[in-house]
């Protein structure tokens, strides 16, 4: 028998979790359907493990899958049985990876498992989906359920749309920066080098150092490459741990300006997901659990992990944020309004349009001051780079024009 990490929720909401021995995840999840229980994840132990570790499972592109999810519930609607959907909707589908994933689920769903088990159980597969699926198995109701996520997820790629078109240009010009420094330094320089070498001439300091700059990067360009690339590696695997996640989330949240765009965007995604999950059905508890996982930000999850908790032990959502002191007030303050009016997810949804949009205006804001940066750097760098190579000659000039 294997081991499994099994988490549920009874129906006040407290969520539960120990380890559980049986032959498959199926199993596991009817012993505790049947006591009456709410099964939110059901994963091996040996998952459990590569997930300690910090290694994470594929994502599927959002817009297929979201395409995929609104032609699903356009044939629910219409009747048909969720196996006839899928048949449908796999003999359309071109990409392969997504074919076979969909084959795996049909074949699950006809041997028996729930909808949602058989997504979770695929690589890649959104947690924040599979919940609200489950919520929407629970409560009969998964026609409505899924129309709240595929809107959700519409809001999300539009918005990332949105924020990705703003960055374009500030990231081109980094590039062209870049690229005409590595130009300049690897190509340019050494040819003066071997000018002023024939010449031998007596140069200044300014030059002697650019030109040495010159030579060794040109000499050693591939160990070099070789270096950044392993030590990209390096960063690229510690921030997939748990401390390394930490810590970079950290140093992000303290750059100035762009930390609190970073924030603040990270609250809109979460205010967005918690009004999703909360109108679908799902308890608060297991619905902060949902959203803390799906989170990018590692302090933010962790925070809103912690929060889940105290929710749990009876402090309310708004009180609990507060003590994370890493939420916005005026999040806070929404959320307590929402409590106290027992329109929460109304509330949650307004706060995500209002961080949204905050977020598009202190963006555009911001590459409204970084491109003019990039520009009088480039300038600058370029124009230190031409005076030391330059100096030599018009010194040169200078004795001729004496003689």
């Amino acid at each position: 028998m294997a081991e499994f990490l099994v988490k549920v929720a009874d129906e006040r909401g407290h969520v539960l979790e120990q380890v559980e021995s049986a032959q498959t995840e199926s199993e596991v999840r009817d012993r505790f359907a049947q006591k009456g229980y709410l099964v939110y994840s059901v994963r091996s132990r040996g998952l459990l493990t590569s997930g300690d570790l910090g290694l994470r499972r594929r994502r599927i592109k959002l817009e297929p899958f979201v395409i995929f999810n609104e032609q699903f519930v356009t044939l629910i609607r219409a009747g048909l049985p969720i196996v006839t959907a899928l048949d449908l909707l796999i003999r359309r589908q071109r990409n392969a990876g997504f074919k076979a994933l969909l084959d795996d689920v049909r074949a699950r769903v006809r041997a028996g498992a729930l909808l949602s088990e058989a997504f979770e159980a695929q690589p890649g597969i959104p947690r924040i989906y599979t919940t609200t699926l489950l919520a929407g198995e629970k409560s009969g109701n998964l026609e409505e359920v899924l129309k709240r996520y595929i809107a959700f997820q519409r809001l999300a790629v539009t918005f990332r749309k949105k924020l990705l078109a703003s960055l374009v240009y500030p990231a081109l010009l980094t590039t062209l920066v870049v690229a005409m420094l590595i130009f300049l330094i690897t190509y340019v320089v050494p040819q003066f080098a071997q000018l002023y070498k024939q010449l031998d001439a007596e140069l200044p300091p300014l030059t002697v150092f650019m030109l040495n700059v010159g030579v060794t990067l040109r000499n050693y360009f591939p160990l070099i490459i070789a270096g950044l690339a392993l030590l990209a590696f390096v960063v690229w695997r510690w921030q997939r741990t748990s401390s390394g996640a930490a810590a970079v989330d950290r140093l992000r949240l303290s750059i100035p300006v762009l930390g609190d765009i970073w924030l603040k965007y990270q609250i809109a995604i979460f205010s967005r997901m918690m009004a999703t999950l909360l109108s679908g059905g799902l308890p608060l508890v297991p619905a902060l659990e949902t959203a803390g996982s799906s989170m990018n930000s590692r302090l933010l999850s962790d925070a809103i992990v912690h929060a889940g908790n105290r929710v749990r032990e009876g402090r309310s959502l708004s009180a609990s944020m507060e003590e994370a002191k890493l939420f916005p007030e005026l999040a806070v303050e929404m959320t307590e309004v929402g409590e106290s009016t027992g329109a929460l997810p109304a509330m949650l949804t307004s706060a995500a349009e209002f961080y949204e949009e905050d977020v598009q205006t202190a963006l555009s804001a911001a590459m409204s001051l970084i491109e003019p940066v990039i520009l009088v750097f480039m300038g600058a760098v370029v124009g230190f780079v031409l005076l030391s190579l330059y100096m030599p000659i018009f010194s040169l000039g200078a004795g001729i024009g004496r003689h």
